[in-house]
């Protein structure tokens, strides 16, 4: 029986690797590039005003991708929300089979936790600037939240507060860019607020705003799911 598992394992990993050594193997770099990503490159900063490219390209001229991505996201959210409720035990006592964390872990969520709560911040109202964006600052600070999580296992969040924070950051997410398809060139279209001074902060129009509702939405939707799977674990 192992041994059968064992060769089937073996097999289908030869196959993947054969499949990424073909893709390796033909992969020919493009000598120029194509029509999109010419347009995009030659314009997008001069367009949006902000001084990442891409950035620019996935809140504005993909701004209806984006939609779809968080979307997804929050029907994940719900989902997992929904079925483990359903499938939760019922709570025990407060404390009840809860092992106390230890002090290294308690002191340093205090001091790591604020840090990567701004560090969150910072990725994603910078987005427009440096790498970085409100999926990824997004998933900064629920990792912030899973710290919590671990250092109070005792501890919860609010459901209310968790679900008013990812409620009120969809409805402007999108209430922006309805005002940029009516106000402006298109859906979640930047230009609804001054382009401000090119590679300040302070810049790039809507794109900042955008990305902070999207790095809040994102962060509350993965800090809803973590806090759904601690609270079945102890129910467990």
């Amino acid at each position: 029986m192992n041994l059968a598992r064992n060769t089937i394992v073996v097999v289908l990993l030869a196959l993947l690797g054969m499949a990424f050594y073909t893709l390796f193997a033909g992969y020919v770099p493009d000598e120029s590039l194509n029509i999109s990503a010419l347009y995009y490159a030659e314009n997008t900063a001069a367009e949006t005003g902000a001084q990442n490219v891409v950035a620019a390209i996935i809140v504005t001229y993909r701004g209806l991708d984006t939609l779809g991505e968080v979307t997804v996201l929050f029907l994940t959210a719900a989902i997992v929300g929904l079925v483990l409720a359903e499938s939760r035990a019922p709570k025990k006592a407060a404390g009840h089979g809860i092992l106390p964390p230890g002090e290294l872990l308690t002191t340093g969520a205090r001091l790591l936790v604020p840090m990567i709560l701004l560090f969150g911040a910072y990725v994603f109202i910078n987005g427009h600037l440096t790498p970085g964006g409100g999926f990824q600052g997004g998933a900064i600070l629920a990792s912030g939240a899973i710290l919590m999580l671990l250092a109070d296992p005792g501890k919860r969040f609010s459901h209310g507060l968790i679900s008013r924070i990812e409620s009120i950051s969809g409805l402007a997410y999108v209430v922006i860019g309805v005002i940029g398809a009516i106000w402006a060139g298109g859906f979640l279209d930047n230009a609804i607020l001054p382009l401000g001074t090119f590679g300040s902060l302070a810049s790039a129009g809507a794109i900042p705003l955008i990305y902070a509702l999207i790095g809040l939405k994102v962060g509350a939707e993965f800090s809803s799911m973590l806090q759904s799977f601690e609270e079945t674990e102890d129910a467990a």
